[in-house]
């Protein structure tokens, strides 16, 4: 993962924003920012692995909005993030797509928690 911000970023609503740990990248939109708690209340888009000769996109889009501390992000580039919301709209959904791609994102921000618990902590 990246430096975590030391100040607080100025995000705006509907921007798209990036929490990366490893290899693997949580796209999500502004819904609010929470500057009194420095939090920031997110709607999940896509979770990607990026593998060395493929990524590996899954769709959060039907799943539960989340409220994070806004240290863990950073803005999303229009040319990282355009390519995989063209592949995101060429996606065929099932039912046990959802599934799978929520568990993988429980685990992904667990693994992010385990990380940065005084992130956590301090909200």
């Amino acid at each position: 993962m990246s430096e975590l911000v030391d100040t607080l970023p100025n995000f705006q609503s509907s921007q798209i924003i990036c929490l990366e740990f490893g290899s693997t990248y949580l796209y999500a939109e502004v819904i609010q920012v929470v500057v009194a708690r420095q939090l920031c209340w997110t709607r999940p888009l896509m979770l990607v692995t990026l593998l060395s000769d493929v990524n590996h996109l899954l769709d959060l889009r039907d799943g539960a909005d989340l409220l994070l501390p806004l240290s863990l992000f950073r803005a999303a580039f229009d040319t990282e993030v355009i390519p995989f919301l063209t592949d995101l709209q060429s996606l065929d959904f099932q039912e046990k797509d959802a599934i799978i791609a929520h568990r993988q994102l429980r685990d992904f921000l667990g693994k992010v928690c385990e990380a940065y618990p005084s992130v956590f902590n301090s909200v």
